[in-house]
């Protein structure tokens, strides 16, 4: 008797698997570079004073920026529509458009822009941000179904490492001794090709593989973890210390480049190498083909013990697959969005504030502050994944809501901290709102879906961040009235501890607010999530007691069994 072999459908299965882990790289670089209005507060003072513009008209210029999100769900659309490689062009022309016009005003190779000018300019920027992290949130909630929280929190972690790199850039190009206006000039200049020359290169990557039944990949997930996290401590290291040298920010560009370009792609180069040699085993065993490894042979077919647990076990993977109509009719979604909006987006109002906060504290280098945040930002990002990933290998499971929780309590604790006028405080509630954000940005994608489904993700979590342009000018335009009434009009400064000591009070409770909501969304849908542990246990059991059924002769029986096993537990 002959068997029919499989062997010829390994290559095109492996290097299909290794596209996965390629295709996660790219999202990786797409996500390193596409912050670039994290590090707005580092020029915004330079701008301030060339456009001869208030406190109140620059925080309408980060509201501006924060704006673009509003039209964020045309990008869900178009990557609904188009191809992937599109809406990566277009992102990334309107950020070529939004900051490149910018630049050339900065540069006075344009003799004047307008206020509203530029605000529409930064508008087109903000936009550009949203048609990139569309692609990326769908390609790797698409080819990693089943690991999505740490496919998406691993690759939205560095995003929050953006303006880090962005700043080691500009240090490396301009002395100590630069004007504001210079190293302004190098920012926009990075705003403006940086992002576009990146999503070039990527395009033949982030796409959706079909890579067939999904394999285990803890392995390189392990691998992922060990880059990222030492990616995000040498950031930190290297945001705390001085500059030793001249040469010391060109070091810091060079070391960045090797753990975020380089060391992950040591993932699918391992993934092909693995595949070749798995294909020569593969061949080298169609020949002794033992009879005792097969379930059933009939008709010349041999049926595969691996798809039992598959066709078993269905995880629950949404509480609800709905559009956009329904989702805003459900108080599900006005509790979360509330949520995200006085947690996350309060704290991307500081960070847009920061510049001025700095300044009116005496802090002398407000870089080194975005830095900072950046930096713990990136951390803030990786934890729920890291968290996610070990605790479901140890049998536990975290409810999403439950960590919004422990998330938002900090960061309104950190407000209240900055009341103290140490600049001590200001670093150490930097870092913590920096995690705390992050966290939370990085919790939402997977919430998003978990609570809405993942066929309309990219519509329905455009509509969800929309609440940052609106926090950003109700929270930002409450925050530079104090500012302006507390500086008592003089030249547009404010100089004191008084200038934002009310801002942060108002911020601390509205932080409460938000962490009480988050209690009432965890009640909420505390039953949906222990359904998905009951049924990840059922998972779990099944792949333990299934080589007792190995050797049985009907792949019929074996189905049966199995069926009953994951029944009894849901």
């Amino acid at each position: 008797m002959s068997f029919p072999t499989k062997a010829p459908n390994l290559i095109p299965a492996m290097s299909q698997a290794a596209l996965q882990w390629l295709s996660l790289v790219a999202v990786v670089w797409l996500q390193f570079i596409n912050g670039t209005n994290t590090n707005f507060p580092a020029y915004s003072s330079e701008l301030k004073h060339l456009l001869s513009i208030s406190q109140l008209q620059l925080n309408n210029l980060a509201f501006a920026s924060d704006a673009g999100k509003i039209l964020g769900c045309l990008a869900g659309l178009a990557a609904d529509h188009l191809p992937f490689s599109v809406v990566l062009i277009v992102g990334s022309v309107l950020g070529f458009i939004g900051y490149g016009v910018q630049f050339l005003y900065v540069s006075n190779i344009i003799s004047s822009l307008s206020y509203w000018q530029v605000f529409c300019l930064s508008v087109v920027a903000g936009n550009s941000i949203c048609w990139i992290n569309t692609v990326c949130y769908i390609v790797v909630i698409r080819n990693f179904p089943a690991y999505r929280q740490v496919a998406a929190g691993i690759s939205t972690s560095y995003i929050g490492l953006s303006a880090k790199f962005f700043t080691d850039i500009v240090d490396a190009v301009c002395s100590k001794h630069s004007s504001e206006r210079r190293r302004a000039k190098v920012y926009l200049l990075l705003n403006t090709f940086l992002p576009l020359a990146v999503c070039v290169i990527a395009v033949p990557m982030a796409r959706v593989i079909d890579a067939g039944k999904e394999r285990k990949k803890e392995s390189g997930f392990i691998v992922m973890f060990v880059i990222t996290i030492a990616t995000g401590i040498y950031a930190v290291i290297s945001s705390l210390g001085s500059d030793p040298s001249r040469l010391w920010p060109v070091i810091n560009v060079i070391i960045m480049v090797v753990l975020v370009v380089l060391a992950p792609l040591a993932i699918p180069l391992g993934e092909s190498l693995v595949g070749e040699w798995w294909l020569r085993k593969e061949e080298l065993r169609v020949h002794d083909f033992p009879i005792k490894e097969l379930g059933s042979v009939e008709d010349g077919k041999i049926e595969e013990e691996d798809d039992v647990s598959v066709e078993v076990c269905q995880e629950v993977g949404a509480k609800e697959e709905i559009g956009l109509k329904s989702m805003v009719m459900r108080l599900d979604f006005w509790i979360y969005f509330f949520i995200y909006f006085l947690g996350a987006t309060i704290g991307l109002v500081f960070f847009n504030n920061l510049g001025q906060i700095s300044e009116s504290r005496g802090c002398s280098r407000p870089s080194s502050l975005v830095s900072l945040s950046s930096a713990f930002g990136f951390f803030g990002r990786l934890t729920p994944s890291l968290l996610d990933y070990f605790f479901s290998r140890n049998k536990y499971m975290v409810s999403r809501p439950a960590s919004l929780v422990a998330l938002m309590a900090p960061i309104s604790g950190a407000f209240f901290i900055l009341v103290n006028p140490s600049n001590l405080c200001l670093y150490i509630s930097t870092a913590i709102i920096g995690a705390c954000t992050g966290a939370i940005a990085s919790t939402a994608v997977s919430l998003t879906s978990d609570l809405f489904g993942a066929n309309n993700f990219g519509v329905n979590h455009n509509v969800l961040v929309a609440n940052i342009p609106l926090g950003s000018f109700l929270l930002g335009f409450f925050a530079s009235r104090l500012y302006h009434k507390e500086g008592h009009g003089g030249g547009g400064r404010c100089i004191g501890m008084q200038c934002y000591r009310q801002t942060f009070i108002v911020w601390g409770l509205l932080s409460l607010i938000g962490t009480f909501l988050s209690i009432v969304l965890y009640v909420r849908t505390r039953k949906f999530y222990l359904q998905r542990f009951q049924a990840a246990a059922a998972r779990r059991l099944t792949a333990d007691v299934q080589p007792q059924w190995i050797n049985q002769p009907s792949g019929r029986s074996r189905r049966r069994s199995f069926t009953y096993v994951c029944s009894s537990l849901q």
